[in-house]
């Protein structure tokens, strides 16, 4: 089951487009189906290497177990490792989440992903992009940046900005409990972790979260992060693009509107479903 924005939703969304005054947000969500979402990495891992607790589907508790009994770069070496075995979407595809995003031509694509798919993506639509991260540590403060000069993201040059890491740098994942804590408290009293240009973007456009789910670490720990930007902006309305929550019949149209009131409560309107379903209608309404 999935909910559609209300036409006004839509049209909002679609001149931010237009007006290049929007800057997705893409989620695991966004890659299903060519890599395994985190619950199936994270039973793996239980499985392998005997996880005692019984959430062995939570990537992040089990990939901090494995911190504890190895050492804090093992699981991200791990995936790593992982990453070298799948292949590329298929950005021919009409469908393809990254391939429907990158025809916007924004100036500013971010991503809690470690994958390149996005940058790919643009490639293929002829774009010439730079892949930057979030700099939360001290591994990779000091790593070359595009923003070290007077580089300006356009949408023929637009930036891939990864907030969590990005694959193959392991020292970049923010991927433990201990990572994302260590994330939030470096980003929250170090305003220089975030470009200019990033901030920028934050607080004068609109977000649109696509691929996430409410329980997702990433998604809460995404909106705490970014919570004082967005506080900053609010005078522009805000989208998110969640999997529906698993409940039966009734159970799930009320959790639906629950968290849909919940959500427009702090300017965020959302669509349930999943973001092939959405970027597929947002393609339809755009080339209407």
């Amino acid at each position: 089951m999935s909910e559609a924005f209300k036409d006004r939703d839509w049209e909002i969304l679609i001149k931010r487009i237009r007006d290049k005054k929007c800057t997705p947000f893409l989620g695991a969500g966004a890659s299903y189906g060519v890599l395994p979402l985190g619950g199936d990495i994270a039973r793996d891992w239980a499985n392998q290497y005997e996880y005692p607790l019984d959430d062995s589907s939570n990537l992040v508790a089990v990939a901090q177990y494995l911190a504890l009994k190895n050492d804090r770069m093992f699981p991200k070496e791990e995936l790593v490792r992982m990453f070298a075995e799948f292949k590329s979407p298929d950005y021919a595809s009409p469908a393809e989440p990254h391939s429907v995003l990158a025809s916007l031509s924004l100036p500013i694509y971010m991503t809690t992903n470690y994958d390149n798919f996005m940058t790919q993506a643009l490639k293929k639509k002829e774009k010439d992009p730079r892949q930057e991260l979030c700099r939360w540590n001290k591994y990779i403060k000091d790593t070359p940046s595009s923003f070290d000069t007077d580089f300006t993201p356009t949408p023929a040059q637009p930036v891939v900005f990864h907030l969590h890491g990005y694959n193959p740098l392991a020292e970049s994942l923010v991927l433990t409990e201990d990572d994302y804590m260590d994330f939030l408290v470096n980003i929250s009293v170090d305003d220089h972790l975030m470009p200019p240009v990033i901030r920028r973007a934050l607080t004068g456009s609109s977000l649109l979260f696509v691929g996430y789910r409410i329980a997702d670490w990433n998604f809460r720990v995404l909106l705490r992060s970014l919570s004082r930007y967005m506080e900053s902006g609010l005078q522009r309305t805000h989208f998110a693009v969640i999997t529906p929550p698993q409940a039966a019949g009734d159970l799930q149209v009320k959790a639906q509107d629950y968290l849909s009131d919940y959500y427009e409560n702090i300017d965020v309107r959302v669509f349930w479903g999943t973001a092939t379903e959405f970027l597929g209608q947002l393609r339809q309404r755009m080339n209407a």
